[in-house]
């Protein structure tokens, strides 16, 4: 199978791009990258952006074999574990170097000693090189790490979603600035592993910032982004990149949901363990 049927899903508090990939003959299915909406305010978690996802497959008659994450995300909560508990069948994975973020986060948060930083939160961690068969649909893993030293980009016939490692040309890359993140290996990632891809290949990015106010934009292909993103095409150099990304970065604010995302997605998407009352807590640092 060569073009497989992408179905977006644009979560507009977060600008985050989830995905469904199909074979529309076989009905084999895989999620990419879901939302668990959030209200920081009065800290609610609600089912809206998934309950979409559901009826959509319900509709199309689809087979969810794996909700697949490209990273850790910051800025959202991940719906997998949502899904997977309608979804029979389905498994959550994510690429195998999620451990270091696990390692990084632990400290950072100083989690509970109990917490294991051995991935085994998700059903499978994915290996560059090994092939994910998802029934008829088989899903190329490449590591691209540079936004979190764990992003991965995946590979579904002509597809690739690159998560936050690349964006809409008119948009550029994702930011580096988060621990264990680097300019350095992101510009690697891009520049030797995505843009190696054929030229023809349709990219699908992990998120939207609708620059200049423009429409929703979420699929390019390889050839667009080696000629025409705005922060790293096939003639930008390694240094200019680098110089340019952390001086963006360093004039970013940080994501609103950072504290709550992280702590939740180096879990799989589960919550906290409940107190003896039935109340689970996150950790916010004060500095």
């Amino acid at each position: 199978m060569q073009k497989p049927t992408v179905k977006e899903f644009f979560d507009t508090s977060t600008w985050t791009l989830t995905y469904i990939v199909f074979d529309p003959t076989t009905k084999d299915a895989v999620i990419i990258d879901p939302v668990w909406d959030y209200d920081a305010a009065s800290s609610k978690v609600s089912s809206q952006s998934t309950d979409k996802i559901v009826s959509f497959i319900k509709e199309s008659q689809l087979k969810v074999h794996y909700i697949l994450e490209t990273h850790a995300h910051a800025d959202h909560i991940t719906g997998s574990q949502v899904l997977k508990k309608q979804l029979p069948g389905a498994k959550v994975g994510i690429g195998a170097p999620i451990i270091a973020v696990q390692k990084v986060f632990k400290d950072v948060f100083n989690l509970d000693e109990n917490f294991k930083t051995d991935g085994s939160q998700f059903d499978l961690l994915l290996e560059e090189g090994v092939p994910l068969q998802a029934g008829s649909l088989r899903v190329e893993t490449l590591y691209t790490p540079g936004h979190t030293p764990a992003c991965a980009t995946f590979v579904i016939g002509d597809s690739v979603f690159t998560g936050d490692a690349l964006f809409m040309p008119d948009y550029g890359t994702g930011r580096c600035d988060f621990p264990s993140g680097s300019s350095e290996d992101l510009y690697d990632s891009v520049y030797k592993r995505i843009y190696a891809l054929p030229d023809q290949y349709r990219v699908f990015v992990g998120h939207d910032y609708l620059p200049d106010q423009r429409p929703l934009a979420f699929e390019s292909t390889i050839a667009e982004e080696k000629k025409r993103n705005i922060q790293l095409n096939i003639e930008t150099k390694k240094a200019d990149f680098v110089e340019l990304r952390n001086k963006r970065d360093r004039s970013l604010a940080a994501p609103k949901l950072l504290f709550p995302s992280v702590q939740i997605n180096i879990n799989a998407g589960c919550l906290p363990t409940p107190d003896n009352k039935g109340t689970r807590y996150l950790k916010i640092p004060i500095r």
